[in-house]
This record gives structure tokens, C-alpha cells and sequence, in this order.
């Protein structure tokens, strides 16, 4: 069991029903998936950018990601149906606690001048988007093999029916939020 699930289940959700004053164990705001996207413009230009962001965000999340891919022409983006545009990768279950866990004790730190995440991305149900400049900062990219700086975000979707039960959970999960 992952390190983080493991003190969800033992320490966060007792705490979290003592403060928002639940009754039920299933009442508990719980993490369902997180997904990390990494949108790829200049890959209309050079088609061979995506065949670098498929090995850094496997590297990054431990899954294999999806290719995404154009809805729709846009003349003015050179840019035809169909071509490729970025990846993205859907956590769930063991491998969403563990990058997670990662996220926030090795990378975030990494980042320069960091002073805490903003706590203005929600979305209003629960959910929280975080972006991020460069895809360095995790530990698992070598940075010998990096082309090109590319950014990535970071959405982590939870059950929570607030935004202030979804800052709690993400609080006690040890995302640290600016004071």
C-alpha cells in the first residue's frame, strides 16, 4: 500500500470527520484521479517534440500516456484534424497516492522561488488545477535527455462537493498552500 494512502486512511480521515463534522465514513472527501496533460503547439512544426513528451511524462507518472490529438482544422494554427497536439495520463488508484506523494515532497520543493501553490484553482467542485512552467522539476527526468523545456498540468479531481472540503483534503493530504 502506497505511503500516502495508507495515512489517508489511518490519521487524515478521522481527522477530516472530526473537522467538517461527518458522521459517515463515506462522507469523507477521497482523491479519484489525477491527471497530468502536457499540451504541445510547436508540435505542429516539428512532429518529433511528441516522441520526447511520451518518455518524459512515462517517466514522470509510470504509466504510458495518450497521444491527444486536433478536434478540428484551424487555418490560422497550421494546424489539420486529427495531428497530434499533446499527451496526457490519467492516475488512478496506488499509482495517483504514490505521484502524488512525489509531487509534493520532491518536486514541488524543486521549483524555484516556490512559496506555496496558490489556493484560487478551484474549480468550484472540488476540484484543483495547478500548472507548472517546466518539466524538471521532477526527479525522474534526466536532464541530460531534455530537448526542450515543456510545461505540464496538474489536475486532481477529488469527491468533494466545496472547495473548502477540497482545500482541506488536499491540506491534510501536505499540498502547501500559500499562507
Amino acid at each position: 500500500m502506497a505511503r500516502l494512502r495508507e495515512r489517508y486512511t489511518k490519521e487524515i480521515v478521522p481527522a477530516l470527520m472530526r473537522d467538517l463534522g461527518y458522521t459517515n465514513v463515506l462522507q469523507v472527501p477521497r482523491l479519484q484521479k489525477i491527471v497530468l496533460n502536457m499540451g504541445l503547439g510547436e508540435a505542429v512544426q516539428n512532429p518529433k517534440i511528441i516522441d520526447g513528451a511520451v518518455e518524459e511524462m512515462t517517466a514522470i507518472a509510470g504509466q504510458k500516456p495518450v497521444v491527444t490529438r486536433a478536434r478540428k482544422a484551424i487555418s490560422n494554427f497550421k494546424l489539420r484534424e486529427k495531428m497530434p497536439i499533446g499527451v496526457m495520463v490519467t492516475l488512478r488508484g496506488e499509482r495517483m497516492y504514490e505521484f502524488l506523494d512525489r509531487f509534493v515532497s520532491a518536486a514541488l520543493p524543486r521549483v524555484r522561488d516556490f512559496k506555496g501553490v496558490a489556493d484560487r484553482a478551484f474549480d468550484g467542485r472540488g476540484n484543483y488545477s495547478l500548472g507548472l512552467r517546466e518539466q524538471m522539476i521532477f526527479p525522474e527526468i534526466n536532464l541530460d535527455k531534455v530537448d526542450k523545456v515543456k510545461g505540464l498540468t496538474v489536475t486532481i479531481c477529488t469527491t468533494a462537493r466545496s472547495d473548502a472540503e477540497s482545500k482541506a483534503l488536499l491540506r491534510a493530504l501536505g499540498m502547501p498552500f500559500r499562507a
